[in-house]
């Protein structure tokens, strides 16, 4: 906010500059307010406003810890204006350092607790030290105060989304798409709360005007809710492009801009919230393990939770060094990447929930590259690569993405062979599954499910007789709006099953009392796919034209089973319907599926890191030779598990 808060001043002359340049700083003319804010200084460089309005502008041009040093002297001069410290602690936020922030917010509030910005800020600062429920509380005081608060209100939604009550969180954002409708992501937000509660009022007609208003390039959408319904490639890479934009745009002063290190071993690091108890560190902790530390030194940069199970200890050994960068600045971050001479810069998230895509923003790493967190395009220009396979991103697809596409034989999802499943055997009837009858099952999000596939299973429920659905139980809302969708649909709502979320290797044992695998379209299951292939559960997907709706069918080609992939949604129902009612069919497939889990790419480990660091070998001698980058596929290397084959650079 850019409210003086203060005195202009004794000399008339100062006091109108002064006003002349916080008019120029609220219509957005940074350059020329700056110019007046520096005259003033130069006159008087002890001005409380102009240090202050100043600080705040460098914060705003993403100079924050300019910022902060000039908002500190402003406040050494006058402690007592409650503007400052909230403003101090908005720039506090912005270097990651949520605890000095709440402490700036609570001092603006002693001097003025009716003060909105200095409520909401510390609303901010609660959800950063995950702390939800208090910053609903800030959010909620703010929005008293000043019902059409906008960021309060877009901030409300966040908190209740992170306390998991998402029909709350949806009605928070439809109250802000009310009161403000061209806030950014507020539409969407709203639809994809929506669709974690299976709340499918108006999805049709809200689906196709976030598409509309995506391609006339509004902000209504965020790209990976984007994804939960859009099947247009073309209209992703929109959506992505304008989002980061809009919010991460590229430094003007790129830090590796140029730089060629000559190392004796290519220098990795993979940057992630999710080193802990998460879908990406099931995946991928093999494969840290088994990077060639001969010719690879490989880092890690966490800016998640650091959690204390199993997983979090073991990717802590797995890397040569593991960062905690949460409390450092996306610039700090980035400089970091460059002091360390990382070559390859690894994005591990995209654009997704704990995302620091800022980060690459300041282009740390001379080569960035997006890779298994985000199942599209960034569309941001600092992302030289995105690693995929043939089948999620075919050939001519490649005008769908802002980044050089690299093509992994097999699939581009890597697997970790080593991932223990329990030997606790659950009966059908200690997970309330009926002890005989046909079991379908989906263990994806809440949000992938839409009304066109669940009429379809509903459609198989009736046909099937004695059949049911397990699924995940993602919260309260969405099983109870699931149950009536099947009782409007002619299903009782018993034939529902809905499993609790449990540890990962009993969640992964369980899986073997269900018969068959739904996937859902036009988001696929993903981690959840390849945790019922490896539970030796077929699947059976519909592909799509995006990568979000293709990658069962990639984990399909990799395990040998492309049987099951379906290109419509008419053929996926017939298939269906043919597996539940022919036994000897199915048997055949989930016997295919056990000879094969051990044998075929998908599960081999070793392979696959042999594969990836052929690409980030193509990637960083390209670079070496001063080529810009360019798509190219990795050639297949032989199996290790049946006999071996070339070695890397051999």
């Amino acid at each position: 906010m850019i409210s003086t808060g203060g005195p202009t001043g004794s000399a008339r002359d100062i006091g109108s500059v002064l006003q002349n340049a916080a008019t120029l700083h609220r219509e957005g003319q940074l350059h020329e307010a700056e110019a007046l804010y520096r005259a003033v200084l130069f006159w008087d460089p002890e001005q409380f406003d102009a240090l202050h309005l100043l600080g705040y502008l460098e914060h705003q041009k993403g100079r924050h810890s300019v910022g902060l040093e000039l908002i500190d002297r402003a406040i050494a001069i006058n402690p007592s204006i409650a503007a400052a410290h909230s403003n101090r602690a908005l720039i506090l936020l912005a270097l990651k350092r949520p605890e000095d922030a709440l402490l700036s917010c609570n001092r603006a509030l002693v001097l003025r607790p009716d003060n909105i910005e200095a409520l909401s800020n510390r609303g901010i600062a609660l959800l950063d030290l995950a702390r939800p429920e208090q910053a609903l509380a800030s959010f909620e005081e703010a929005i008293a105060l000043k019902p059409d608060f906008a960021d309060a209100l877009d901030n409300r939604g966040n908190a209740l989304r992170a306390i998991k009550r998402y029909a709350a969180s949806a009605a928070a954002f439809a109250e802000l798409v009310t009161k403000e409708p061209g806030h950014p992501g507020a539409h969407g937000n709203m639809f994809h709360d929506k669709l974690r509660t299976c709340d499918w009022s108006d999805y049709a007609a809200t689906a196709m005007r976030l598409a509309l208003e995506v391609d006339q390039g509004k902000k209504s959408e965020l790209p990976f809710s984007f994804l939960a319904h859009s099947g247009d490639p073309a209209l992703q890479l929109k959506c992505a492009r304008d989002y980061v934009a809009n919010n991460f745009p590229a430094s003007r002063h790129p830090i590796s801009a140029g730089r060629r290190y000559r190392h004796d071993k290519i220098r990795l690091a993979y940057l992630s919230a999710d080193f802990h108890e998460h879908a990406t560190a099931y995946l991928m902790a093999g494969l840290f393990e088994a990077h060639d530390r001969s010719k690879f030194e490989v880092s890690a940069i966490s800016f998640g939770p650091r959690g204390a199970g199993e997983v979090r200890q073991r990717l802590e050994r797995a890397f040569d060094r593991f960062v905690d960068g949460r409390r450092n600045s996306d610039r700090e971050v980035a400089e970091l990447l460059a002091k360390s001479e990382i070559d390859i810069a690894v994005d591990l998230k995209g654009i997704t929930t704990g995302a620091r895509f800022g980060i690459f923003s300041h282009r740390g790493a001379p080569l960035q590259v997006s890779y298994l967190g985000y199942p599209g395009t960034t569309g941001a220009e600092y992302i030289d690569y995105v690693v995929a396979d043939r089948h999620v991103i075919p050939t001519g697809h490649e005008r769908h993405y802002s980044e050089k596409v690299v093509r992994l034989p097999g699939t581009y999802q890597v697997n970790d062979s080593k991932r223990p499943i329990s030997e606790y055997a659950p009966t059908r009837s200690e997970l309330k599954l009926p002890e005989r009858g046909f079991v379908f099952c989906c263990f994806n999000n809440s949000y992938k499910i839409n009304p066109a596939v669940f009429d379809i299973w509903m459609r198989l429920l009736r046909c099937v007789d004695g059949s049911v659905l397990w699924l995940l139980e993602n919260n309260a809302d969405a099983t109870s709006n699931l149950r009536r969708e099947a009782e409007q649909r002619g299903v009782a709502a018993e034939r529902l099953i809905f499993a609790p979320v449990i540890e990962i290797s009993r969640h992964l044992a369980r899986h073997r009392q269900g018969d068959l695998v739904l996937d859902t379209l036009p988001y696929n299951a993903h981690t959840t796919a390849s945790d019922a292939l490896w539970a030796g559960v077929p699947i059976l997907t519909c592909a799509g034209e995006t990568f979000a709706s293709r990658v069962a069918g990639s984990l399909l080609h990799a395990v040998g089973m492309p049987e099951l992939i379906t290109h419509d949604l008419q053929t996926y129902e017939a298939m269906a319907l043919k597996l539940a009612t022919a036994p000897g069919i199915l048997a055949e497939l989930r016997s295919k599926l056990v000879r094969n889990r051990l044998s075929f790419a998908l599960f081999d480990t070793d392979r696959f890191r042999r594969h990836l660091e052929a690409a980030y070998v193509t990637m960083y001698e390209r670079y070496q030779q001063g080529e810009p980058p360019m798509s190219f596929d990795v050639p297949p290397l032989q199996s290790a598990i049946s006999g071996g084959g070339p070695q890397l650079g051999a």
